[in-house]
């Protein structure tokens, strides 16, 4: 297995979070009158033509909208092409098992938990099979403390799909990770954690709690209508998250938005 350590060339680590892909088996077809992948490709190539390289890359669920074989291989096969290492985490439109099955090479896979240089990366499964909400398992919280205990010399970035604090959007918050109050209770234990990072909610969000920063990331496709009652559709442009972490415990993030508008988007619809 690669040593992914040994792809370090500074202290500090640039990471590059995509979110809510929503990969389709076949990439001919849309969702909500959009091509997914398409969108997904045009913001990859705008991430590492505006900054090169990066020393990790997160993706933090709903990467496939079709969870099969094909949705897979085929961003399998995208992150291959950079050589950096890339962390794979789950969605509510995920199989889990079936990621994993596929993302296990030494650079690309769904490990939980990545120690780089002075800095942690804990990736958490928030889904509630067969649901859209999220929910931490037991397993997941026990997992989530035995890293924060047994790592405490080094800064800790959690990265998990559903969002743990509301949104302001009525239906998005029938989403919100269930027991969010136990997650965050075990969060405040442990202060060398700097940074909870989510997708899902297909929308900016940055909030801090304490000193703990937390960071919701629009999608790489559609985003959803902010501080809204109901299911709504935004025209805002696919995104992407850049993040530095430096070896004191500070970060600095920045969202690029793509530069062209969604061609064929379906904005009156009731979901997807």
């Amino acid at each position: 297995m690669t040593n992914l350590s040994d792809c370090l060339t500074t202290d500090s680590l640039s990471i590059l979070q995509l979110t809510d892909l929503h990969i389709l088996a076949n990439h001919d077809t849309t969702l909500l009158g959009i091509n997914t992948t398409y969108y997904f490709e045009a913001v990859l190539a705008m991430a590492f033509a505006q900054h090169r390289t990066f020393d990790l890359i997160l993706l933090t669920g709903d990467l496939a909208q079709d969870a099969v074989i094909d949705s897979y291989q085929y961003i399998l096969d995208k992150m291959n092409a950079f050589g950096i290492p890339c962390l794979c985490l789950p969605g509510n439109h995920d199989d889990p098992a079936l990621m994993r099955q596929v993302f296990n090479t030494g650079l690309i896979s769904c490990r939980k938990q990545l120690v780089l240089n002075d800095w942690q990366i804990i990736s958490l499964n928030s889904q509630i099979p067969g649901s859209d909400g999220g929910r931490l398992a037991v397993v997941e919280m026990e997992f989530l403390e035995g890293c924060l205990r047994d790592f405490q010399d080094k800064h800790a970035l959690i990265a998990v799909h559903h969002h743990c604090l509301k949104t302001n959007s009525v239906w998005m918050d029938t989403m919100i990770i269930e027991n969010s109050d136990e997650f965050l209770a075990v969060i405040r234990k442990y202060p060398r954690v700097k940074l909870i990072l989510n997708g899902h909610i297909h929308q900016l969000m940055d909030r801090t709690m304490g000193t703990v920063r937390v960071l919701g990331t629009p999608s790489t496709c559609f985003q959803f209508k902010p501080e809204s009652r109901e299911f709504g559709i935004d025209t805002t442009s696919p995104a992407y998250r850049l993040i530095q972490l430096h070896a004191d415990g500070r970060l600095e993030t920045q969202v690029f938005r793509l530069p062209e508008p969604l061609a064929g988007l379906q904005m009156d619809t009731a979901g997807y």
